[in-house]
């Protein structure tokens, strides 16, 4: 796989900032396909760090309504993979530069 559609996007919420700061992980939304030692290399070589450890989650999809004028619209969001990185000591990523 090529390195962009292994790392799709960083996910930024309170939580994920939380982490950042605290213990040095850091979340990505990777390609459904994506195995961990792929998410480790392109990690490291589109960042320059080291990283000690991967874990992954698959997000299941949900079903979403909506009351509008034109009466109720039911869709649905895809699912997705979600990976947290865990880098090594001394390390950081600048994900807002």
């Amino acid at each position: 796989m090529k390195l962009s559609e292994v790392l799709v996007r960083p996910v930024i919420t309170e939580k994920v900032n939380r982490q950042m700061e605290r213990s040095g992980r850091y979340t990505f939304v990777v390609g459904k396909n994506a195995n961990k030692l792929e998410i480790k290399k392109a990690v490291e070589d589109f960042y320059g760090v080291k990283v000690a450890d991967v874990n992954t989650v698959v997000v299941p999809a949900k079903s979403k309504t909506r009351f509008t004028k034109a009466g109720l619209l039911a869709g649905r969001k895809p699912s997705y993979k979600k990976a947290v990185v865990t880098l090594a000591a001394g390390d950081s990523i600048d994900l807002f530069a």
